[in-house]
C-alpha cells in the first residue's frame, strides 16, 4: 500500500523549518496553503496519506485527520493542540502571548536563532495579510469536539506519534495528554527543554518515526 506525505508547516514558517529532516515527502504545506484550504483539495482526492504536522500545521493534520479518518495511515503531531487560546476548561495561550508572538517575528526573533539557524531563514515577516489570518485561526480554532467524536467512531486506527517539549511556552504541555486520549494507540514523547521548532530539534526523531510509517 502506498500513501501520500504531506507536511503541514507552522504560522509563518518556511519550507526551510523542515530542511534538518531526511524523511522522504510528497508535498510541505505552507500556513498560506492551508488557510486558503488546499490541503483540504488536495486530501480529498487521495486514498491513503501520511500527515507530519507541525504547531498550527498540527492542528491543520488533526482537522483533516478527523474529516478523512479512514485515508490516514499514519499521524505525526509536532508541538500540535487542538485549540491554542486559553479558556476556562483548557491550558493555552493569553491574547498578550499571542501578540507578543507577532511582535517577535516582525522584531526577527530579536536577532536571536532558532536550534542554530538563523530566524528569518526559517520565519518569514513579509506577508502581513496571511500572517494576520494566521493568528486568527489560532485564535479561533478549536477541534476538540470534533476529536472526541472521532474517537467514538474508532474510525482513525493508524498509528500516531506525538511530540511535545515540556516546556514549550507557544502550546501548552499539557494539550499532549489530551491528544494521548483521543488517540489511545498514540505514543507520546516528550522533548526536554523549551523548543517549540522541533522540525529543527529532533530532526532524527522524526525521520525515524517516518520512515519506520
Amino acid at each position: 500500500m502506498s500513501a501520500k506525505v504531506y507536511v503541514f508547516n507552522g504560522w509563518a514558517a518556511k519550507e526551510t523549518a523542515w530542511k534538518r529532516c531526511r524523511f522522504l515527502r510528497d508535498r510541505i504545506f505552507s500556513y498560506a496553503e492551508q488557510l486558503d484550504g488546499l490541503a483540504d483539495e488536495v486530501v480529498s482526492r487521495e486514498k491513503n496519506v501520511i500527515f507530519a504536522g507541525w504547531s498550527m500545521g498540527g492542528a491543520t493534520a488533526l482537522r483533516l485527520a478527523a474529516a478523512f479518518p479512514r485515508k490516514v495511515k499514519g499521524l505525526v503531531l509536532l508541538a500540535a493542540t487542538p485549540r491554542m487560546m486559553a479558556a476556562p476548561d483548557w491550558p493555552g495561550m493569553s491574547e498578550r502571548r499571542l501578540a507578543a508572538l507577532r511582535f517577535s517575528l516582525d522584531a526577527g526573533g530579536t536577532g536571536g536563532d532558532i536550534c542554530g539557524e538563523p530566524f528569518d531563514s526559517i520565519y518569514d515577516a513579509a506577508d502581513a495579510v496571511n500572517l494576520q489570518r494566521g493568528l486568527d485561526f489560532l485564535r479561533e480554532t478549536d477541534l476538540r469536539i470534533e476529536l472526541i467524536d472521532l474517537l467514538a467512531s474508532g474510525a482513525l486506527r493508524c498509528p500516531v506519534r506525538i511530540f511535545q517539549s515540556e516546556k514549550d511556552c507557544v502550546v501548552h504541555p499539557n494539550n499532549a495528554k489530551f491528544l494521548s486520549a483521543v488517540f489511545p494507540q498514540s505514543i507520546v514523547e516528550t522533548v526536554p527543554g523549551a523548543e517549540h521548532a522541533l522540525p529543527l530539534s529532533i530532526p532524527d526523531r522524526i525521520d525515524e518515526v517516518m520512515n519506520g510509517f
